[in-house]
């Protein structure tokens, strides 16, 4: 590792990265700044245990009552909440580097609807045959589905980035009103279940329910997209510039497409309809480190997770006893600033 100016470069027989020595500051300070707030959050509750308590209990060598409660209540609704923010706000971060559009985000270009319409359709239809492990399949299929549709109809002698995002956004609204549907005509319990999934909340998860099915959807995809990811700084350039250099343009754009979609649809699955952060995330991370996808990447996802958190806590918390969905929150915040960069970029 040898300092270069504001950069560090890591060099080996088989790779050469240059980091900017900001990006990395930012980055591990965001990475502290989420497990400070795991860790103060999993303590939060009817029930306060303080950090330190927090931490004996994760590591096993804690009271029992609080290992319990820390454990096996806490701790995955937490461990959740990371994941998703975190596959959300990645997801958005892809999609506006390849539509090219800062308003592209899994809610605006319809992919957050057909996730959320696959899953709702997996509740009413197939919740008492099939196991919980195929849920994200429905709501990555509904994800794919919408985003195909959308895609075919913004097609109009090429695709440009604001028929896109005006075609998802009531694209979306028609999926809404298709899963709404289906809550209306379906049995009690289902609605209500559903009509929690469609606000947005990490409510009720386990470990077994939605930490191990979500997980390996984050090992492969998350990965994945961090290698892809560099081909979209050299789209920056210009699509003849990245063809002059050997990039294979249209190719890279729809892998990185699958993948963001994929991931969304995952993270839908067991987070609900959480809207807003995958549009948020990426310009608060653009603010901070640039925006190169080397040091955008994690830090979007550190700032994903961060909202997550954060909205849960205030949900759980600050309206105690009532546990108000976190999507509530992050609409919220992410409505206006959405409205902020429609005004913008209204010319």
């Amino acid at each position: 590792m040898k300092p270069h100016s504001e950069h560090l470069v890591l060099r080996g027989k088989l790779f050469s990265f240059l980091i900017h020595k900001k990006a990395v500051a930012v980055t591990l300070l965001l990475l502290l700044a989420v497990i400070a707030i795991m860790v103060i959050s999993t303590g939060i509750g009817s029930v306060f245990i303080s950090p330190a308590n927090v931490v004996r209990a994760i590591l096993g060598i804690g009271e029992g009552t609080n290992d319990m409660i820390v454990r096996v209540l806490r701790l995955p609704r937490i461990v959740v909440a990371v994941m998703i923010g975190a596959a959300l706000a990645v997801s958005g971060a892809i999609l506006q580097g390849v539509v090219r559009n800062s308003l592209a985000s899994p809610d605006t270009v319809g992919i957050t609807g057909g996730a959320s319409l696959g899953a709702v359709t997996f509740f009413f239809f197939f919740s008492d045959k099939l196991s919980i492990h195929v849920l994200p399949i429905f709501a990555v299929a509904g994800a794919f589905a919408a985003a195909l549709l959308v895609y075919i109809l913004s097609w109009k002698q090429g695709v440009t980035p604001l028929r896109l995002v005006l075609i998802g956004i009531g694209f979306s609204a028609a999926m809404s009103s298709l899963s709404y549907m289906m809550m209306i005509s379906g049995p009690i319990i289902l609605a209500n279940q559903a009509m929690t999934f469609m606000t947005g909340s990490v409510y009720g998860v386990s470990w077994a329910k939605a930490v191990v099915p979500l997980l390996p959807w984050m090992i492969v995809l998350l990965p994945l997209i961090f290698v892809y990811s560099r081909h979209i700084n050299i789209q920056e350039l210009g699509e003849d510039v990245a063809r002059s250099m050997g990039s294979a343009v249209q190719r890279q754009r729809f892998l990185l497409l699958l993948l963001s979609v994929a991931l969304a649809g995952a993270a839908v699955a067991f987070g609900g309809a959480i809207s807003f952060i995958g549009l948020m995330a990426p310009h608060i991370a653009r603010k901070l480190v640039g925006p190169s996808f080397g040091a955008l990447l994690p830090v979007s996802a550190l700032m994903g997770a961060i909202v997550l958190l954060l909205a849960d806590l205030v949900g759980r918390s600050l309206f105690a006893p009532l546990d108000i969905p976190a999507g509530v929150f992050t609409a919220c915040i992410g409505a206006p600033f959405f409205v902020y960069l429609l005004y913008r970029a209204r010319n």
